[in-house]
C-alpha cells in the first residue's frame, strides 16, 4: 500500500504518535464485532448544510434509539480534517463500531486505517474511499448506499428521450475528490456521449451547495448563454441553478431544462411545478439497512463488499403522487 504525503500528515493529525507504514494496517485481519444486546456505536458525519444529510442523520439516530443502542455522533462541518480527528475521538471513546460518511475519498483513508488498528470494524455509508488504498472486508466492513454511475446514467437515459431539441448541458458537480460527484459525472458522461448530439458546454462544481450552486449556475449561464439544459449533481444545486436561471429572466423547466439526483420532497415539488424534468433519488434512509448490516457482521455472515440501496425515480408521471413521501 502506498500513502501519499498529504494522507500521511492527515494521519500524522489525526491519530499522533501512530506511524503509518506501507503494509501496516493490512497485515491484521478485519476486526471482529462480537455479537451483543447493545451497542455503542459512532456516525461521523461529513455536514448537515442540506436536508438530505439531516434526513440520513435522523435515519441513522431513530434507528439507533429504536434498538437502544448508545449514539455517539459528530458533525465534520464539510471538512475533511475535521472528519478524521471525529473518527479518532470515536477510536478514543472506545465505540464498537464505527459509520462513516466520508467527505472525500483519500483525506478519509487514515481514519480507516486507525479504526483497524485499534480494533474497531469501519462500515462505510453513502460514500465511499479509495479503493486503491482501502478495500471492503479488508480495511473496513462494507459500503452501503446507491449506484452513483447508474444515478448518471438514468439522468442521461431520460433526457435523451426527453431533450426535445435541447442539446447544451451545463453540469454542476458535487464536491470535488467525492465520490457521488466522480461517479455521478462519469455515469452522465459516458451515457451522453454513447448516444450523441449533446454538448457538454461547461462543467463546475458546486460543493453540492444551493448557494455555491447557484453562483456558479449564474457564471456558467453568462457565459453560456445558449445552454439549455443544466445537469446538477445533487438537489440543492438544482434549486440554486433554478434561483440563477428566475434571475436571468429565463424559465426553468421551459427554456432550460433541469435535471438532478436526490429526491428531496423540495425537488419532487418542482418537478411537479414544471421547474425540473426529472430527478433520480439517492435514498438517504441508510438506519434500517446500517443496523441489520451491524447485526449481520456480528453474527458472522459474509458481508458483500457493497450493499447497495434501491433508489425511486421522479418525473411528471409521479411526481405529484410521491411528493408526500420524499424527504
Amino acid at each position: 500500500m502506498s500513502l501519499t504525503r498529504r494522507s500521511f500528515l492527515y494521519a500524522a493529525s489525526a491519530v499522533g504518535a501512530l506511524t503509518l507504514v506501507s503494509g501496516l494496517a493490512t497485515a491484521a485481519e478485519l476486526p471482529s464485532l462480537k455479537k451483543k444486546e447493545t451497542y455503542k456505536v459512532g456516525f461521523a458525519q461529513t455536514e448537515s448544510n442540506n436536508p438530505w444529510r439531516i434526513a440520513q442523520t435522523e435515519s441513522m439516530k431513530a434507528e439507533a434509539a429504536k434498538l437502544g443502542y448508545q449514539f455517539v455522533y459528530t458533525d465534520a462541518a464539510g471538512s475533511a480534517a475535521k472528519q478524521v480527528a471525529d473518527v479518532n475521538s470515536m477510536i478514543a471513546q472506545g465505540v464498537d463500531l464505527i459509520f462513516l460518511a466520508p467527505r472525500e475519498e483519500k483525506p478519509l483513508i487514515p481514519a480507516v486505517l486507525a479504526a483497524k488498528k485499534a480494533g474497531i470494524p469501519v462500515i462505510l455509508l453513502d460514500r465511499s474511499v479509495d479503493p486503491k488504498l482501502a478495500t471492503a472486508g479488508k480495511d473496513y466492513v462494507t459500503f452501503i448506499g446507491s449506484d452513483f454511475v447508474e444515478e448518471g446514467k438514468r439522468v442521461a437515459e431520460w433526457l435523451v428521450k426527453n431533450a426535445n431539441g435541447k442539446t447544451k448541458i451545463i453540469e454542476l458537480e458535487g464536491t470535488t475528490g467525492s465520490s457521488p460527484a466522480n461517479d455521478r459525472k462519469k455515469g452522465f458522461d459516458d451515457a451522453i456521449k454513447a448516444a450523441g448530439g449533446f454538448q457538454i458546454v461547461a462543467s463546475q462544481s458546486g460543493d453540492f451547495s444551493r448557494d455555491k450552486g447557484r453562483q456558479v449556475a449564474e457564471a456558467l449561464l453568462q457565459a453560456h448563454p445558449d445552454a439549455n439544459i443544466v445537469y446538477a449533481h445533487n438537489d440543492e444545486m438544482a434549486l440554486g441553478a433554478i434561483a440563477a436561471l428566475e434571475a436571468a429572466g429565463k424559465k426553468p423547466g421551459k427554456d432550460v431544462l433541469v435535471l438532478s439526483i436526490d429526491g428531496g420532497k423540495e425537488a419532487v415539488k418542482a418537478i411537479a411545478d414544471g421547474k425540473i424534468g426529472a430527478v433520480v433519488e439517492c435514498n438517504p434512509r441508510f438506519g434500517p439497512i446500517a443496523y441489520k448490516t451491524l447485526k449481520r457482521y456480528a453474527a458472522g455472515d459474509k458481508i458483500e463488499a457493497w450493499v447497495k440501496n434501491t433508489d425511486k425515480f421522479y418525473d411528471t408521471a409521479n411526481a405529484s403522487a410521491e411528493v408526500g413521501s420524499a424527504y
